[in-house]
């Protein structure tokens, strides 16, 4: 089985003392690739390093809402900084994570929107894909993608939307990214759509070290765990475990443009 995990934080300080050995046994398991995100500039770098000194990671840079706070308006100068430097370097695939939240009630709905489209602009000029956070937007989001077409599309991270709004994405050439979420049997309206989903909109993540799956309640998530999650999602769409992996790991492959 070959997985590609498209979402993770493994630069975070929850994995310093065992990342190697943790990048080691998620690869024999079958984990060929790994993407680091960045959400705020101050840890762009640790990202960076922590690509550069593991085989079979890739980066992706931004500015995540929910750290709102921390942004400041020479970041996006700095975030088109880093993209330039790098433009071209295969181990940054994509700009993120960032989009909208409108869970949490003190995030400011208009100051997340300039970030979200201030990003997807860098997306569009820098010819990357968008590795976006949407939680409780899915309108909004899609409403702005609607303006701002990017032609790499890119990732709804933990899609958990209905069926009409994956279609929406679908349509504008994003993936849909499943992980830990839909493994746990309360999340109903998730687990009615998964089986309904097109194989070739769909790539796997786990958002490590969060969003645990059903069979590890309560521990840190890890790409190890990405071969079981695969086995949960395929049994809820109803398909084999090897068909699951080959068709996402091909998607995510596509998105990114990485060779076979």
């Amino acid at each position: 089985m070959r997985l590609v995990d498209t979402h993770t934080h493994l630069d975070f300080p929850d994995f310093d003392s065992d990342r190697e050995s943790l990048l080691n046994a998620a690869k024999a398991a079958g984990v060929e690739r790994v993407i680091v995100l960045g959400v705020e500039q101050a840890n762009w770098q640790r990202v960076w390093d922590t690509v550069c000194a593991h085989p079979g990671l890739h980066a992706a840079l931004g500015l995540h809402p929910v750290y709102l706070q921390a942004h400041e308006d020479q970041h996006l100068e700095q975030l088109r900084d880093w993209l330039q430097r790098h433009r071209g370097d295969p181990r940054l695939c994509a700009v993120g994570e960032f989009g909208l939240d409108f869970y949490l009630p003190e995030l400011d709905r208009q100051r997340q929107q300039y970030w979200f489209e201030a990003q997807l602009h860098l997306a569009l000029e820098f010819e990357l894909p968008a590795l976006l956070h949407v939680r409780r937007s899915h309108a909004e989001v899609i409403a702005t993608l609607k303006r701002h077409r990017l032609p790499r599309g890119g990732i709804v991270h933990a899609f958990a939307g209905s069926f009409e709004e994956a279609r929406e994405y679908i349509k504008l050439g994003f993936k849909l990214g499943l992980g830990g979420a839909a493994t746990w049997p309360q999340a109903l309206r998730l687990r009615r759509t998964l089986p309904r989903l097109p194989l070739d909109s769909i790539v796997l993540e786990t958002d490590a070290p969060d969003m645990a799956p059903a069979m590890f309640p309560a521990q840190r998530n890890s790409p190890l765990h990405l071969p079981d999650i695969a086995t949960a999602l395929a049994e809820v769409m109803g398909i084999g475990r090897e068909r699951l992996a080959e068709a996402s790991s091909a998607n995510a492959r596509a998105l990114f443009g990485w060779a076979d």
